[in-house]
Parts: structure tokens; C-alpha cells; sequence
């Protein structure tokens, strides 16, 4: 008996988790607002390369703010080189790719909550780093490498938090508010970013970027009275911790049946994986997401390449070529005076879209939402690039013809916002099983940022008008990788609905990703650990055992 604890464990599948409550809503919505830091960041960053003020400050080319209108050159020129806004955008996707990395790792030395409350600390400092910054390049280049390591830190752990605290019936939508919270935190950096565009003085960019430390403040101070994963617990051998964090978050007396049958299954998962999955040492912990055969769909490896890959792939649907390069790009459609309007607007699309998810991914599953999404994308990316590169040419002067690849974009942001954009943290979050499942979604978050650094260094060279100058034929690039996108999830991407993560686990040992949909699990781990003894058949098959 671990510290005098008595748990339950049941072999009746319909018994592994407490009904839910709204506790349980009010944690992860709490958890989901970690979301605002990345998409904040997000959308800042592109609206501060279109303003004046900023452009001057690294150019030296004056603008004259009356007449809206730099002097000594044209409007067209009047841009940060490419180079420069390569860096300034990439930066931080670097710094996030090694704090998902050391976020992943640390969460489970420490914990989730204190890495996450870890990462609110050190994505201030590099927002105070960015502000104090005038024209120094290297400071500001820091500041956002710093700030990054910070979101990294957040973004990894936040969705191992949810995915571990979260309801299965409710899991999916609940890790969904995530990425609604990332929507949200783009249209506040919109709206900020607009209000302050045209400031004449150093407030058009430290605004924007002093506004994150509200982010911070409330994440941080938050999760100092939630609670700690019951997971992490387990998987420390602290059952007592775990027992009460798990009555917490389900709203249960630490004696409730409901708390005792869901704990030994958590327990029982963990010790059936951890003989599969020994932690022989700290490398070791590192190299067993990265063993097995990598056509066996439970092993190790299919788990990182499916976690690592589908973030890559969610990616290069290039949603955030809309939302890092929006403004600059809109502007060379010729026909849009207001660019940062439109940004606005695409950006609001996202927001409206996202809660829609909430259902679906629920009714219809993960693997339905994804081969829709990426279907619905190939499409209205094609017709964008095919406008683009006929009608909706800069010299035509047709705007009846941008007006309608402005609302293509719109529809293709809308399929993301309900498909892609959620449901791929959704699915990285249930895949990986206790024993590296820290570190296996700290590698997959990983792969998010990496692929968003490496589109964020290539787009300016790719559009802007020194370099290869594509334009809307870009989107025909982002088409094709969209192509790629459903191929992936076709072959590779289970259905987890409704499942436990214990039960999740079992699907993807017993069953392929195309015939998921059907899975049902027909026992429980805490059966097949023979934790279950069957002498009380009037209570569910249930028994009490000294862990």
C-alpha cells in the first residue's frame, strides 16, 4: 500500500472514468489559455514588419506620417529587407523548437504545472528584452529567441496537461479550446496591431508587445491553485498524490468507485508499458520514443513519426503564411488599401470558425475532420493560386477578381480553423503512452515549431518581390503539401474518439489506422494486470487492491 492508498480496479470497460463535470470543463478551459501566447505572437510579429515606424527604425528611410507616404522612395520599396524579416519572424519559432524540446523533458522531472509556470517566467524576460530594444537588432533577435523558449515551454506542456486531466468524452473538444485560444490570441494581436500601426513613435511596436505580459500574469498565476496531473503522479509512483488530484479534477470524494476504478487503470496502463518501454536511464528515456519497427503501428517509433509528422504536416497547409505575412502580401495585390484591415478580417474567420470544431470533433472524429479538412484546402488554395495568376494579377487591376481570392483565403482559413488547426494537438495528445508521453509530445510540438521556422525563413524569399517574387503562386505550393497532408492522415492517423487514454493506447496495439472507427475495447488493463479479481459480480466485477 502506497501511503494507505486503497484503489479500485474493474473489468467492465464502460468504468474507467468518472461522468463529467463542470470542474473538469473549468480546469482545461483555465489550462487552454496557454493558447494565447502562441497565436499572440503569432499575429503581432507580421502586422509590426508592415509598420512605418518600424520599417524606419531598421531602414533609416523616413516616412512622412501626414501625407501616409515614405519619402525619397515608393511605396513598394518601402519594405524591411527580406533577410531581416526572415529573422525577425523566425527567431521565435526557434526559441520555441527547443522549449517544446526542454519542456517536454523537464515535465517530467518537475512536473507539468511548474514547467508551465516555468515557461510564463521566461517568455517575460524575453519580452522585456524586445521592448528595451530601439533599433539594436541583436537585442531584439535575443529577446525573441528568449520569448520563444518561453512558448515552447507552453505550448509542449499545456496540451500533455489537458490531454491528461481531460474527460474522453469531452477530451477532444475541451483540447480543441486550445487552438480556439490561439485564434483568440491572433485577433487580439490583430486589433492591437491596428490600433497602433500608425503611431508615429516607438508605442506602434512596444504596445503589441507589452500586451503579453497580461498573457503571463494570468497563465502563470493561474496555475499555482490547479492541481498537478494525476498521470505524472503515477508515473512517479506517487499514487496517494495522484489519488487526490484525480478526485480534484473529476470532481469526485476520494473514496468514490469512479476515482478508484479510473486510478487503476492509469496504474495498471503504466505498468504494462513500462514492460514494453523500459526507463533504463535518462538517454534511455530519450531513445525509447524512437524504438520498435517502424511498420508495427503500436511501436514507439510510429508513435513519434505520427506525433512529430502530423504537426509537420499541419503545417505546410500553410495557415500561417496568412497569418505571419498577411499584411505585406495582401499589399502586393495592388487593388487592397487597407491590408491590415483584411488581415483582420481573415484573421476573425479563424476565431468564428475554431468553436465549430468543439462539436464535430466529437460527432464525427478525429480522422473525418482531417481528410475533410485537407480536402477542403487543396481546393480553395488551388482556386486562389489559379485567380491569382489570371484575373487577379497586380497589373489587371481587377479587384472584383482579389475580392474573390481574399474570400477563397477565407474559406481555406475557415477548413483549417475546424479541421486541422485543433485536431492535430487533439491527436498528439492521446497517441503516446505513459511512459514517454512527455517527451513524445515535447518532440511533436518540436516538429510544429520546427516547420513553422523553416516556412517562416523561406516565405519573404518566396513572395516578396526582390526575391522570387511568386505571389499568389505560392498557393499553389501550399496546395500541393496539402495534398501530402491527406495522405498522411489516410494512412496513418487512428480514430480515438470517445476512448480513454489507457484505452487509446490499447486501439493502436490492436488495430489499424484505417479501421479504428470500428475498434471497441473489449477489456480493461487493470484486467489484463490481474488486478481484477472476479468475486463481486454485483458490484461490476470490482475489488479492492493494496498498490
Amino acid at each position: 500500500m502506497a501511503g494507505g492508498v486503497v484503489i479500485s480496479g474493474t473489468a467492465d470497460v464502460g468504468r474507467v472514468e468518472a461522468p463529467v463535470t463542470a470542474k473538469a470543463y473549468i480546469i482545461c478551459a483555465f489550462a487552454a489559455f496557454g493558447g494565447i501566447f502562441f497565436g499572440y505572437d503569432t499575429g503581432w510579429m507580421g502586422g509590426v514588419l508592415a509598420m512605418p515606424y518600424f520599417i524606419t527604425l531598421y531602414t533609416g528611410v523616413p516616412y512622412d506620417y501626414n501625407a501616409a507616404a515614405p519619402i525619397g522612395v515608393s511605396k513598394e520599396a518601402f519594405v524591411l529587407p527580406s533577410t531581416m524579416q526572415s529573422l525577425f519572424t523566425s527567431i521565435l519559432s526557434c526559441g520555441t523548437f527547443f522549449g517544446s524540446l526542454m519542456g517536454g523533458d523537464i515535465a517530467d522531472f518537475v512536473g507539468r504545472r511548474p514547467t508551465i509556470i516555468a515557461g510564463c517566467f521566461i517568455f517575460t524576460a524575453g519580452c522585456i528584452m524586445q521592448i528595451s530594444s530601439s533599433n539594436q537588432e541583436v537585442l531584439f533577435v535575443f529577446g525573441r529567441l528568449i520569448a520563444g523558449c518561453g512558448v515552447g515551454f507552453i505550448s509542449a506542456v499545456v496540451i500533455l496537461y489537458m490531454s491528461e486531466i481531460a474527460p474522453k468524452k469531452v477530451r477532444g473538444a475541451m483540447v480543441s479550446g486550445y487552438q480556439f485560444c490561439i485564434t483568440i490570441g491572433i485577433l487580439l494581436a490583430n486589433c492591437v496591431v491596428y490600433a497602433t500601426q500608425n503611431r508615429p513613435d516607438s508605442g506602434s511596436y512596444r504596445i503589441p508587445i507589452g500586451v503579453q505580459f497580461l498573457w503571463a500574469i494570468i497563465l502563470g498565476t493561474g496555475l499555482f491553485i490547479l492541481p498537478e496531473s494525476p498521470r505524472y503522479f503515477v508515473k512517479k509512483g506517487k499514487i496517494e498524490e495522484a489519488a487526490k488530484a484525480l478526485a480534484f479534477v473529476r470532481g469526485q470524494p476520494l473514496d468514490s468507485d469512479f476515482v478508484k476504478d479510473e486510478l487503476a487503470e492509469i496504474v495498471a496502463n503504466n505498468e504494462f508499458e513500462m514492460q514494453n518501454i523500459p526507463q533504463t536511464s535518462y538517454i534511455g528515456s530519450w531513445t525509447a520514443c524512437f524504438k520498435g519497427s517502424i511498420t508495427n503501428g503500436n511501436s514507439s517509433i510510429r508513435r513519434t513519426i505520427l506525433g512529430a509528422g502530423l504537426q509537420c504536416m499541419q503545417q505546410l497547409t500553410g495557415i500561417n503564411f496568412v497569418f505571419y505575412f498577411g499584411p505585406p502580401f495582401f499589399k502586393q495585390l495592388g487593388t487592397i488599401s487597407n491590408p491590415f484591415l483584411i488581415s483582420l478580417i481573415t484573421t476573425l474567420v479563424n476565431v468564428l470558425s475554431t468553436p465549430i470544431s468543439f462539436y464535430t470533433i466529437e460527432k464525427f472524429g478525429r480522422r473525418a475532420l482531417l481528410l475533410t479538412g485537407a480536402t477542403g484546402m487543396i481546393i480553395s488554395q488551388f482556386i486562389v493560386a489559379a485567380i491569382g495568376v489570371t484575373q487577379g494579377r497586380e497589373e489587371v487591376h481587377n479587384s472584383a477578381a482579389v475580392q474573390a481570392m481574399i474570400a477563397f483565403i477565407c474559406i481555406n482559413i475557415a477548413f483549417f480553423a475546424t479541421t486541422w488547426g485543433p485536431t492535430a494537438w487533439v491527436v498528439v495528445g492521446e497517441v503516446f503512452p505513459l511512459p514517454i508521453r512527455s517527451r513524445g509530445v515535447g518532440i511533436s510540438t518540436a516538429s510544429n515549431w520546427f516547420w513553422n521556422t523553416i516556412i517562416a525563413v523561406i516565405t519573404p524569399y518566396l513572395v516578396n518581390v526582390d526575391e522570387a517574387n511568386l505571389g499568389p503562386k505560392v498557393f499553389f505550393l501550399w496546395g500541393s503539401l496539402c495534398c501530402l497532408s491527406l495522405t498522411f492522415a489516410y494512412f496513418l492517423v487512428p480514430e480515438l474518439k470517445g476512448l480513454s487514454l489507457e484505452q487509446a493506447d490499447m486501439c493502436m496495439q490492436e488495430t489499424s489506422p484505417r479501421h479504428s472507427s470500428k475498434w471497441k475495447p473489449s477489456h480493461t488493463y487493470a484486467a489484463e494486470m490481474h488486478h481484477v479479481e472476479d468475486n463481486k459480480a454485483l458490484v461490476q466485477d470490482t475489488i479492492e487492491e493494496k498498490v
